[in-house]
């Protein structure tokens, strides 16, 4: 009985949840922010890209 109370009480693993869900949040932020800067990073080589063919014909 003293070992399910120990447990009950303990809150080790509520805390690696914790640290699990924010770490889950945290990698879901870069992966948007890394996604967007590349859809950006994209359009602005295409445009380089354009400008260039442009002027050497």
């Amino acid at each position: 009985m003293k070992t399910l109370v120990r447990f009950a009480k303990c809150e080790s693993g509520a805390t690696a949840i914790e640290y699990g869900l924010i770490a889950a949040l945290i990698s879901v932020g870069i992966i948007a922010v890394v996604t967007n800067v590349g859809t950006e990073i994209k359009a602005t080589f295409t445009d380089v890209d354009t400008g260039l063919k442009s002027r050497t014909k």
